[in-house]
C-alpha cells in the first residue's frame, strides 16, 4: 500500500522498524489486551489473539504509512484473526468446562461495581460479528465507518448487526441491567 503522507503525519520510515514498533507497542499494549479479550471472552485466547495479531502487524509494519492508522489496521487483523481462529478444526474438539482454571486473571475495569460482568456474560453469547460490532462501538467507541472498515463490511451491515444485537441483550438481560432502570429507581427513592 503506497501513499503520500499528509501534512502533519510522520511516516514510520523515520524511526527505525523496531524502535516504532517498540514505541506502539508500550504505549497501547495494555488497551489492546482489552480489546482482545471483550472480542474473545478470556484472557489466555486474549492473549494468543493479540500475540498473533501484533505478529502480522510486525511483518506488514513498512506497509503502514501513517502512525495514525496503525491501530485502526491492527484492530482489523485482530478481528480477522479472532473469526478465523473459529474456523480452525482444533477449536472443535475442545470442552468447555465450568470450572476456571485461574482465578484471579480476569481484566476487570476498576470501575465496574460488578453489573458489567453479569452484562459481560450477556454480550459473550452473542454470535462473533455481533460482538465485534458492540466491542467496536461501545468500548473502543469507534465510528460506524471505523467499525465497518475493522469489519470488512457497509455500514448498514454495521447498524444492522448492532440493532440485532442490542434487542438480542434487551430480550435475555434482565432489566436490573438496564442503566435506564437504575436511574429511574434512583429517582423514586
Amino acid at each position: 500500500m503506497h501513499s503520500i503522507a499528509e501534512p502533519g503525519v510522520t511516516p514510520m520510515a523515520s524511526q527505525s522498524r523496531d524502535e516504532a514498533f517498540t514505541e506502539f507497542l508500550q504505549a497501547r499494549q495494555p488497551a489492546l489486551l482489552r480489546t482482545a479479550y471483550l472480542l474473545t471472552g478470556d484472557l489466555a485466547s486474549a492473549e494468543d489473539l493479540l500475540q498473533t495479531s501484533l505478529a502480522k502487524l510486525y511483518l506488514a509494519w513498512d506497509k503502514v504509512q501513517r502512525r495514525d492508522s496503525v491501530e485502526a489496521y491492527l484492530r482489523r487483523i485482530m478481528v480477522n484473526e479472532n473469526n478465523s481462529l473459529w474456523r480452525r478444526p482444533f477449536k472443535k474438539r475442545e470442552v468447555v468446562t465450568d470450572e476456571v482454571p485461574e482465578h484471579g486473571r480476569g481484566v476487570t475495569d476498576v470501575y465496574d461495581d460488578g453489573e458489567g460482568a453479569r452484562l459481560w456474560g450477556f454480550v459473550q453469547t452473542l454470535p462473533k460479528r455481533q460482538r465485534a460490532v458492540i466491542v467496536l462501538r461501545y468500548y473502543e467507541q469507534l465510528s460506524e465507518a471505523e467499525i465497518a472498515d475493522a469489519l470488512g463490511c457497509s455500514v448498514g451491515t454495521v447498524k444492522s448487526q448492532a440493532s440485532r444485537a442490542l434487542a438480542s441483550l434487551r430480550e435475555r438481560a434482565p432489566e436490573s441491567l438496564n442503566p435506564r432502570h437504575t436511574d429511574s429507581q434512583e429517582e423514586n427513592r
